[in-house]
């Protein structure tokens, strides 16, 4: 594990925050190989930090032995030049192992994702993700969305509880997300990290800006990383101009192509990660492949998002 506290680390990302696809080969099984190589071109086209087992990565499908090996793979890639932040999830004590693989692997913190099926009240919300904490020594980053969504007093508390340095929403409620802000802010000020975890977060940036939460995952930079660098670059420089010629050029029109299937979130991505020369193979199930209409779009959208790049230089 690298040795400076994540929450530093991530505090001020000098690039976009990497979620690695995992890969797989033809028959199936995981090609670390090839999963090493997507890392290792992800940390030197500039990400900040990778988010390895996540959503992206298609945590729900991976067996725990593939997890560690994958998580191992990533560190390794990475090289100590950037951390790794692994998912955790299913149910508490699932969760729990799940962290200790990440620990044994070298990850330097978990994204701890909802738990599994139910729809948990805050109170029991709140002792999953605190008996998660206390299970490990990595510091967490509880992730908001679909059966997990949180009220601005449990969030003050998992503010609160040693371990839990961070919070991310992939709900997009922003009138809630102002309130979470506001009332750690006055409940438990502090150091406490927020990231826009919204598919394709690009699109919704500028709006969590003005929250004054700045960081964001990026998916598409798995596959166009010179886009999401130069948008990452325009937001912090405060270039306006450039930010809204990718949205509207860019972001938008992958974001409406997103939208054309289930699950595209990750299988749109893995799509993009081939057309530009990785093969990472297709989705597990439950998900699916993009249509091949669909993916002679995506063809389309890319190149268009790099034209808008040179347009700009």
């Amino acid at each position: 594990m690298t040795s400076a506290p994540l929450a530093a680390r991530l505090r001020n990302p000098s690039g976009p925050l990497f979620f690695p696809v995992t890969a797989y080969g033809r028959d199936g099984s995981v090609d670390l190989d090839v999963y090493r190589a997507h890392v290792r071109r992800g940390v030197e086209a500039g990400a900040a930090a990778v988010f390895a087992c996540c959503g992206t990565g298609e945590f729900h499908a991976l067996l725990p032995e593939e997890f560690e090996a994958c998580v191992r793979a990533a560190v390794e890639a990475a090289g100590g030049r950037v951390p790794v932040v692994a998912g955790a999830g299913y149910g508490t004590a699932l969760a729990a192992r799940y962290a200790g693989l990440a620990r044994d692997a070298g990850a330097d913190g978990l994204l701890a994702l909802p738990p599994y099926l139910v729809a948990a009240g805050q109170q029991g919300l709140l002792r999953h993700y605190r008996e998660v904490a206390a299970a490990t020594e990595l510091p967490v980053i509880v992730y908001q969305r679909d059966n997990a969504v949180f009220t601005p007093p449990t969030v003050v508390e998992l503010a609160r509880t040693d371990g839990i340095i961070g919070f991310k929403d992939g709900l997009g409620d922003l009138d809630l997300m102002q309130r979470v802000v506001s009332a750690v802010r006055t409940e438990a000020p502090g150091d406490f990290l927020y990231f826009n975890g919204l598919p394709t977060a690009e699109q919704t940036q500028l709006a969590y800006r003005a929250l004054g939460i700045t960081l964001y995952s990026s998916a598409v930079f798995c596959f166009v990383p010179e886009i999401a660098l130069a948008f990452h670059r325009a937001l912090r420089d405060g270039d306006e101009t450039t930010a809204h010629r990718l949205l509207d050029g860019f972001y938008r029109p992958f974001a409406e192509l997103r939208a054309q299937g289930r699950g595209y979130a990750v299988a749109l991505v893995k799509a993009g990660v081939r057309l530009r020369g990785c093969d990472v193979g297709e989705v597990r199930p439950p998900l699916h492949e993009p249509s091949e209409e669909h993916v002679e779009q995506l063809a389309r959208v890319i190149e268009r998002g790099y034209a808008l790049l040179a347009e700009g230089a």
